[in-house]
């Protein structure tokens, strides 16, 4: 975990130090142990780096670098698994340096001159965000990995590009406007994150994941280019499918998940890993266990309140696979401490709830270790999340009724409020024991989906929280994504992997790392994510979808490779999600603290959302008429973002 920054002046700029140092300073949250700084004032260009140092300790591997012939100045973000393969590779083919040090920044570097800056990323197994300057072509290269773990922003204020890990370094630089991009807020309450290329900020990127962007002072509208293309990844698998049988299927997944675990395990400082006794996690410190001499440290988080608690299935687990277990009960004292602390994780508006848990699972585990592994993109890449087969059941069901029946339908379900649908399906009492089933909220949803025209829209309906952000947000306007416009969209074989498709491109990237990676980097902890080597990625594409759900449940190949550690009734219960009793804390020790975010006076005087229907969304979740939880909390991360990164400083 490590912080990058830089830019390329257009015009004469008197002091390119004190900019620099200034960007550099506003990533010590990333790197706290070092910092330094490169500059070429006749070229025009700047590089700072920040360093949390995870394999090379030693001044061998200080950014920024350059490289043995002098061409190639790098600053990244990052972490190579395969370097050692690739310094032996080097060395075969007598394209290595002398080596000064042990770093993966230096292997970098060696690649780039022996192979060139796309067929060494090519050659990469890892994670990284970087920028190069090429002294020989005048041009700066940034790059982003396959999946986007690792975070990089940029863009152009006048005649001068910036570039960052974090927004902070690129607000510290004076060319920095600071406009607020009233789209990308749209954008924000319809997905509780803001989409990739978008940022909070008019004029400023976010680089797409898997992709390339060369430019100079003299060619400065090139556009990224893909050196792997999730669509590409997508359509492959799905044309060349895996043809060998199931138990075939489960032992080569086994391999490539036990080799990524094994790989992303390899580093001098203590590993544990997050536990939530889930599928995924649980599979993936099943698989380190397997593969070590000591128990594996994991760590859990726990809730008091009935059906959020996910500690006491983790202990289960560890119970079973013999791993030296930590876990923390949060109390809403806690939750409060860290809702304080989001403006400064997050550097644009940012609503995963999970965010919360995430952060002190962060620090729980940093108390104990420096990396922890993770098991996000489990429900990505293998078929886990209920959407897939609630919306293959909808789908299913509205493509056979008249869209005129459809819409009675929809009006019928939504005469009734929730709580009175609640009372009426009460006595299937089933379905109570099970959290979140808060059945007359999920009908009203459902009723909204009726309106689905296709299945890509029906999609775009489920994963939205406001479903006219337009209308909230004022004199604005929704910007177009990969979910409304279809060429961007991946051409698949099945509506489920269309939503899984659909999530790698965007909720996986910039929602779920985006929650981890900030979370981490505030409890200086490094987190890995073994099933988004994209090897595994690749494999799991080419396996047909029986392998992933099968009888309505879905990630069937990984729970067969769960089960070779774990008994069938230790791990099998409903997914739970990694959720906070959001609903009864807004209503209890959290509704002061909304109560003064969401003032209709406040509200208006910031001129940014209309306060009318938060307002209402408000007053009907206090009397307990709907759980507006999610929605409420897309409003108050914003609100909480004003306030500490804009209106705070103007």
């Amino acid at each position: 975990m490590c912080g990058l920054t830089g830019f390329i002046w257009g015009e004469p700029l008197p002091e390119p130090e004190a900019a620099i140092h200034s960007m550099a300073d506003a990533l010590i949250h990333r790197g706290p142990y070092d910092a330094r700084v490169w500059i070429d004032r006749e070229a025009g260009i700047a590089l700072a780096h920040r360093r949390l140092s995870i394999l090379a300790l030693s001044p061998a591997g200080h950014q920024p670098m350059v490289s043995a012939s002098g061409r190639y100045v790098l600053a990244y973000n990052c972490q190579i698994y395969n370097h050692s393969d690739l310094r032996l590779e080097l060395e075969a083919a007598e394209a290595a340096p002398l080596w000064r040090g042990q770093s993966d920044t230096e292997t970098l570097l060696a690649g780039f001159e022996a192979w060139g800056i796309i067929e060494t990323i090519k050659r990469i197994i890892g994670v990284f965000a970087f920028a190069v300057w090429d002294r020989q072509e005048a041009t700066l290269t940034l790059g982003r990995d396959r999946l986007g773990e690792k975070p990089l922003y940029y863009g152009w204020q006048g005649n001068t590009f910036l570039f960052a890990s974090d927004l902070k370094a690129i607000k510290a630089h004076p060319a920095f406007s600071g406009q607020v991009d009233r789209g990308a807020v749209v954008l924000f309450m319809r997905h509780n994150y803001i989409p990739t290329p978008y940022s909070i900020y008019q004029g400023i990127k976010k680089l797409l994941p898997g992709s390339l962007l060369t430019i100079s002072r003299q060619k400065r509208d090139e556009a990224p280019i893909h050196y792997w293309d999730m669509r590409e990844i997508v359509a492959a698998g799905l044309a060349k499918p895996f043809g060998g049988t199931p138990d075939e299927a489960v032992g080569a997944l086994e391999a490539l998940l036990s080799a990524s675990v094994r790989r992303q395990m390899a580093t001098g400082v203590p590993v544990g890993a997050f536990l939530s006794g889930g599928v995924d996690s649980s599979v993936v410190v099943s698989l380190m266990q397997s593969q070590s001499s000591r128990p594996v440290r994991t760590f859990s988080i726990g809730f008091h309140e009935t059906g959020y608690d996910e500690a006491r299935h983790a202990a289960v687990v560890a119970k079973h696979l013999g791993t030296e277990h930590i876990e923390l009960y949060v109390t809403p004292r806690q939750a409060m401490e860290v809702i304080q602390r989001l403006p400064e994780l997050y550097c644009e508006p940012f609503a995963d709830s999970s965010q919360i848990p995430t952060f002190l699972v962060s620090q729980l585990a940093r108390r104990e270790v420096t990396v922890s592994l993770s098991g996000d993109g489990g429900d990505e890449l293998f078929g886990g999340y209920n959407r897939y087969v609630l919306g293959q059941c909808l789908w299913g069901c509205l493509s056979l009724i008249p869209a005129w029946l459809r819409a009675w339908s929809s009006k019928g379900i939504t005469a009734l409020s929730p709580a009175t649908w609640n009372l009426i399906l009460k006595p299937m009492g089933w379905l109570y024991r099970r959290r979140a089933w808060n059945l007359g909220d999920k009908l009203h949803k459902g009723a909204a989906a009726m309106s689905a025209c296709s299945p890509a829209e029906l999609y775009r309906l489920l994963v939205s929280h406001w479903a006219t952000p337009a209308s909230l947000v004022l004199d604005a306007q929704e910007p177009p994504t990969v979910l409304t416009c279809q060429e961007l969209q991946p051409e698949t074989d099945h509506f489920v992997h269309q939503m899984m498709a659909m999530d790698l491109l965007t909720y996986l990237p910039d929602d779920c790392l985006v929650k981890v990676e900030r979370a981490a980097m505030g409890a200086n902890l490094e987190v890995r994510t073994p099933f988004l080597d994209h090897q595994v990625v690749e494999f799991a594409w080419k396996l047909p979808l029986e392998y992933k759900l099968r009888g309505g449940v879905g990630k069937w190949s990984l729970r067969q490779v769960l089960y070779k550690h774990v008994p069938h009734g230790v791990i099998e219960r409903p997914k739970m999600g990694f959720g906070v009793p959001l609903d009864s804390w807004l209503r209890g020790p959290l509704r002061d603290w909304a109560e003064n975010l969401l003032s209709e006076e406040r509200i208006r005087r910031e001129g940014f959302l209309d306060p009318a229907p938060i307002r209402e969304k408000w007053n009907e979740h206090l009397s307990g008429q709907r759980n507006w939880q999610y929605l409420l909390w897309d409003v108050l991360m914003f609100q909480v973002w004003l306030e500490h990164h804009f209106i705070g400083e103007n």
